[in-house]
């Protein structure tokens, strides 16, 4: 009955890229669960320049759905998933979001309500995940960043997420231009957790090339915005070569007070080098440390973060 329903206004995002057989067998179900749990909800699929037939699979379900409000937005070229997921988050209007960065349902359909239901709970941002990651690169990138990032909650592979508007608008007065939503997530302030599910398939999630290839460049510039691997790896480097420059300058010494006989010129050669050298790279890691704040002030810049307010009144 429409009186059960839930009267949140719900927008569902949804991430498409050549993967026509994924939305018609992911469409049905979503608007069947959407359709049977909220009064008012829409659903916006971002086409990111597909070249199969994934528009006319939309359209052809559009056609068919009764009282569905199903919008396409087309991407102007590929942009990859975190810009073109960022656009259907702008043009969502409901009151939670849903986002689905991949279409493969590997969990139950009732881990959708499940996620919602939770939010309501007083998180801001709950994700559904499997229990067991598959793909090592994943599991990699995700180990790597949770040690080296100074983040509370900690990232892992998700299936789909749903964000309250707070969470929305919060994420946009810190940032637009941060290249990966889950780490902004991660740094808004507000309440997240994440549910676990056991995948219904043993193999990973697969992406065509293109998207593959803008993961790994996410997953790089990731690391280098929101965790200090690119500072301590280029301070290590520093100081090695700083080391190695240092001890060339002793080696000088001893060879020129020793009883070998130089070049002439060769002690004072060597000398200039090392120490012109050292100076080189003793600024290279003050410009390198300089960079690290640039990013903090450019990239993290926040005024405060506040999780929730309690109004104790009498």
């Amino acid at each position: 009955m429409e009186s059960n329903k839930e009267s949140n206004f719900i927008s569902a995002v949804l991430y498409v890229h050549d993967n026509a057989n994924q939305v018609s067998e992911f469409l049905p179900p979503l608007y069947r669960i959407l359709n049977d749990n909220f009064k008012k909800f829409e659903i916006i699929c971002v086409n990111d320049c597909s070249k199969d037939d994934s528009v006319k699979v939309i359209r052809d379900f559009a056609d068919t759905a009764e009282n569905a409000m199903i919008s396409i937005v087309n991407m102007s070229l590929y942009q990859g998933i975190e810009l073109s997921m960022n656009a259907g988050g702008d043009l969502s209007i409901g009151d939670f979001v849903y986002e689905f960065d991949s279409l493969c349902m590997d969990y139950d359909e009732n881990a959708i309500m499940k996620v919602y239901f939770h939010s309501l709970k007083g998180f801001d941002i709950v994700s559904a995940a499997p229990k067991k990651i598959r793909n090592m690169t994943s599991k990699l990138f995700y180990q790597l960043y949770n040690r080296h990032s100074n983040s509370s909650y900690k990232l892992r592979s998700e299936a789909f997420r749903i964000l309250s508007r707070r969470a929305i608008n919060r994420v946009h007065s810190i940032s637009k231009t941060i290249p990966y939503r889950k780490a902004l997530y991660a740094n808004c302030g507000l309440k997240m957790d994440t549910l676990l599910y056991q995948a219904k398939s043993l193999s990973s999630r697969t992406y065509s090339k293109s998207v593959s290839e803008k993961r790994r460049s996410v997953a790089g510039d990731s690391l280098i915005l929101f965790t200090d691997v690119a500072y301590k790896i280029s301070i290590i480097l520093s100081v090695l070569l700083l080391a190695f420059t240092l001890a060339s300058g002793i080696y000088t010494c001893v060879i020129f007070f020793g009883r070998q006989q130089p070049v002439a010129g060769w002690t004072t050669t060597m000398l200039l080098l090392s120490g012109g050298f050292s100076g080189v790279f003793l600024m290279q890691a003050i410009v390198i440390k300089y960079l690290s704040v640039l990013v903090d002030l450019v990239f993290k810049r926040q005024k405060y973060l506040i999780e929730s307010i309690n109004k104790i009144s009498k």
